[in-house]
C-alpha cells in the first residue's frame, strides 16, 4: 500500500522526515500554528500542502480536509499537546480544556477515515493515574472502529542516541498493529561520541548558518547523517555565552558537572543536572527546546566550553545533516527539542508498512 500522510502539529517535521526515509510513505499535507517550524516544514518538504493555523478554527479544518480529500490522505500522524495528563486532569479526563487538541486531532480522524494513523505523546498519557487517560482515550479510538495498540518507546532502542522515551499509538481499521522491535541491541546504542565528535571545533559565538565540515566522519552514525549533505553543514553555531558562564564553564572538567563548581556558583536552578556536559559514551539525556543555555540542564559539549549547537542537538535528535532549520535561535531550538526523532518514526513506519499489506 502507499501512504498518503496528514501530519499534525507537524513542527519541523522530524515524524515525517522518519515515515519517508521508507518507501511508500509520503507526507502531502502538513499542518500546525508555528509559523516559523512550518518555513522549516516546507524547506525540507517543498511538495507537501502547508496549512498554517489553529486547528480549533472550522476555516482551518475545512482547509485541512479539502486538502487531505485532494492528495488522496489514507494516513495520518501526529503529536497534539497536552498538559491535562495528570492527577489535577483526572477530573474532566480528554473533556480537560487542556486536553482539546488531543480531541481535535481525533476528530479530523472520524472526518478523513485514514487505514492507520499514529499519535505521539508525553510518556504520562499513557502512565498517568494509573491509566486513567489511555483507557478513556482507547474508548474513544474504539468508538470511531478502530484496533488500537500503545506502548512507551525509548528512541534509543532504534539508533537514536538519546534517552528519550514518548508514548506511541497505532490505530488501524482492519488490525491491531505491532510495535516496532528494537532495531539496536543493547550494547549497540548510538552514543554522544558517534553523533557529534566530528562536529566539535566550534567555541562559544563561532559557527555559521551554512558552512562545510572541517573533519571527516568519524563513526558510521556520522556517515549516515551526512549521507545526502553534499558536504553543507546547517545551523552549526555555538551560542554566544556570557563571560561568566564562560568562566563556570572552564571550571567544569570534561563530562562533568556543576558539583566541581564552588557552592555560591550553583545558582537558583534546582535540578543537578544543570551545568552538566554530556558523556561520550553514553546516550544524551532528553534534548528539550531550551539545549543551547547550559544552566538549562545536562546539554553542554563534552569537553568544549558551551552548550550544544543547533546541529549538534539535531544529530542527537537523528536529524540528517541536509534538514535545514529556519528562523531565529529561539524558533530553532523549539523545533529541534520539540521533534519526534526521525529514526523513531522510521520504525514505526516500517513496522506499518510491514503489517498493512
Amino acid at each position: 500500500m502507499q501512504f498518503k500522510i496528514l501530519d499534525l502539529f507537524s513542527g519541523a517535521g522530524g515524524f515525517s522526515k522518519g515515515f519517508e526515509m521508507i518507501p511508500g510513505f509520503t507526507t502531502v499535507v502538513a499542518s500546525d500554528f508555528n509559523e516559523p517550524a512550518l518555513m522549516t516544514f516546507h524547506k525540507n518538504f517543498p511538495l507537501s500542502k502547508i496549512i498554517f493555523g489553529d486547528i480549533t478554527s472550522e476555516k482551518v479544518k475545512q482547509a485541512i480536509v479539502k486538502n487531505a480529500v485532494e492528495t488522496k490522505v489514507n494516513m495520518i500522524i501526529g503529536g497534539p499537546p497536552c498538559q491535562g495528563f495528570s492527577n489535577k486532569g483526572k477530573k474532566l479526563g480528554l473533556d480537560d480544556p487542556r486536553n482539546f487538541l488531543f480531541l481535535e486531532y481525533l476528530e479530523m480522524v472520524n472526518r478523513l477515515q485514514p487505514e492507520v494513523f499514529v499519535i505521539e505523546n508525553v510518556k504520562a498519557m499513557l502512565t498517568a493515574v494509573n491509566g486513567y487517560f489511555i483507557k478513556e482515550i482507547v474508548d474513544r479510538i474504539n468508538a470511531l472502529g478502530y484496533k488500537v495498540n500503545y506502548s512507551i518507546l525509548s528512541a534509543s532502542n532504534y539508533g537514536v542516541p538519546q534517552n528519550r522515551q514518548r508514548a506511541i499509538i497505532i490505530a488501524a481499521k482492519d488490525k491491531k498493529i505491532k510495535m516496532p522491535v528494537p532495531t539496536v541491541g543493547i550494547n549497540n546504542k548510538t552514543t554522544v561520541r558517534d553523533a557529534i565528535s566530528d562536529l566539535s571545533y566550534l567555541n562559544s559565538g563561532e559557527g555559521e548558518m551554512i558552512s562545510q565540515y572541517r573533519k571527516p566522519s568519524e563513526s558510521n552514525y556520522q556517515t549516515m547523517m551526512r549521507a545526502n549533505s553534499g558536504n553543507i553543514l546547517y545551523n552549526h553555531i555555538a551560542t554566544s555565552h556570557s563571560q561568566i558562564a564562560l568562566d563556570k564553564l572552564a571550571m567544569i572538567p570534561p563530562e562533568k558537572g556543576k558539583e566541581y563548581l564552588p557552592r555560591e556558583l550553583w545558582g537558583n536552578q534546582k535540578f543537578k543536572t544543570t551545568w552538566g556536559r554530556l558523556e561520550w559514551d553514553k546516550q544524551a539525556p532528553t534534548i528539550d527546546t531550551r539545549f543551547d543555555t547550559p544552566s538549562n540542564g545536562k546539554n553542554s559539549h563534552p569537553y568544549l566550553n558551551r552548550a550544544i549547537t543547533p546541529r549538534e542537538a539535531a544529530r542527537i535528535q537523528s536529524f540528517p545533516d541536509d534538514f535545514e532549520f529556519i528562523g531565529k535561535k529561539s524558533h530553532i531550538t523549539k523545533q529541534i527539542g520539540n521533534a519526534v526523532p526521525p529514526l523513531m518514526g522510521k520504525a514505526i513506519a516500517e513496522t506499518i508498512k510491514n503489517q498493512v499489506k
